[in-house]
């Protein structure tokens, strides 16, 4: 099917190319998120009116999500979940935890601007783009641990897994206590050797 991006989209072309795509890709995303039309003859010649019009548009949306990403630069949050010794989390932290994550620390963002091919699963710092604008993307750390104090440990670099710690633990704990020696008696034998000797004198 042929469409007409009314954007960029990243892998396939920029606002006004005309590009070939899979029938299900362009009724299932292309036409809804309104990123693309039907390249119909009406709407070629629509689009042609409408093009500086939505060209000046996208300017003005890019310079608004070039400031978002200033803010954005060098950005993590923390997200606390509880998780496993082998730091398996007990669920998942999802697009909606970290774009609610970003907006409390100060910085509007939608979930459906946060690229995550899979729900993290695992403690531990994870690199996630976020996409403000098809041309301006950013990425922020996201800081998946058990605790506060165990985010800001995992921030300076240091290891906190907790099977680790445990091993610690064990390495450093005292031997196990013994009950004092008891003297073994002497032998019967001796003891006779001792009476005769004692009956010769």
């Amino acid at each position: 099917m042929e469409v007409i991006l009314l954007e960029r989209v990243e892998k396939l072309g920029q606002m006004g190319d005309v590009v070939n795509v899979r029938p299900g890709y362009a009724r299932n995303y292309l036409l809804p998120q309104k990123k693309a039309l039907r390249a119909t003859p009406e709407n070629r010649s629509s689009f042609e009116e409408r093009r500086a019009h939505l060209e000046a548009e996208n300017l003005e949306h890019r310079a608004e999500a070039q400031n978002v990403a200033e803010k954005l630069e060098d950005f993590s949050v923390v997200i606390v979940r509880q998780a496993s010794d082998n730091d398996h989390l007990y669920g998942s932290v999802t697009t909606r935890d970290i774009a609610g994550a970003v907006c409390e620390a100060g910085v509007t963002v939608d979930r459906r601007q946060i690229q995550l091919d899979r729900p993290i699963k695992t403690v531990g710092l994870h690199q996630v783009r976020i996409r403000l604008h098809p041309e301006v993307a950013v990425e922020v750390t996201t800081n998946v641990a058990r605790s506060e104090e165990e985010a800001e440990m995992q921030a300076r670099g240091e290891s906190v897994r907790a099977d680790q710690d445990a091993d610690i633990e064990d390495d450093e704990a005292p031997p196990p206590e013994h009950d004092d020696m008891v003297t073994p008696p002497e032998e019967d034998g001796a003891d006779a050797s001792q009476d005769s000797a004692e009956d010769a004198s």
